[in-house]
């Protein structure tokens, strides 16, 4: 698999994206601030950093990017609110939003350690997408570890959307409903990757 090893907060700065979005409250930078960019980027150059962007924040491979845009354009209703409502419904970025784990990328590992249960049954593929009424939970075996402790003494990381319902004394969660693009803890313009993709 491809790993990115650029800086985290490097990345953010490229992409204008806070670091908290990711779940780093405290990386910062000031490399290069006083470098001198174009004063107008180009229209591809804004779809691809807008594609770049999504990918960068949700982890995933160019291949699976396309694959959910695909997907969306399959789906009725706005490609770009569909890619949105698939990418947020994953199961890794699922755990996130619940306030299990610190980070998107602490989740898919977590996940693919086999940590969670939906509806009762194992699941250990950080692309599964959950659906409305699915119950996600912390195996028994893994409510021991520490950062699951720390959260049901402290509560979730973050503030849980309310398309999601938190569980903490059983360090659970319950998809409520659909995510728009009115619930993402960033901006995004959607439509700059549904042209690029389209063309």
């Amino acid at each position: 698999m491809a790993i990115n090893r650029q800086p985290v907060a490097r990345r953010c700065k490229k992409y204008d994206i806070s670091p908290s979005v990711l779940g780093y409250a405290n990386k910062t930078t000031y490399r290069n601030s006083n470098t001198n960019r174009r004063k107008k980027a180009s229209e591809y150059s804004l779809q691809l950093n807008e594609k770049q962007k999504v990918k960068f924040i949700y982890g995933i491979l160019e291949k699976q990017s396309r694959k959910v845009y695909e997907e969306a354009e399959r789906l009725p209703g706005v490609t770009g609110e569909n890619m949105v409502m698939l990418l947020e419904t994953r199961l890794d970025n699922v755990v996130y939003r619940l306030g299990l784990v610190k980070t998107r990328k602490m989740a898919r590992q977590f996940v693919s350690h086999a940590h969670f249960l939906v509806n009762g049954k194992k699941v250990n593929i950080p692309s599964y997408q959950v659906k409305v009424g699915d119950v996600i939970s912390v195996r028994e075996k893994s409510k021991d570890i520490d950062i699951f402790k720390a959260v049901k003494e402290e509560g979730p990381s973050q503030l849980v959307p309310k398309w999601l319902e938190m569980n903490q004394e059983n360090l659970s969660g319950k998809v409520l409903a659909l995510p728009t693009s009115e619930d993402l803890d960033y901006e995004l313009q959607y439509n700059l990757i549904v042209e690029f993709y389209s063309k």
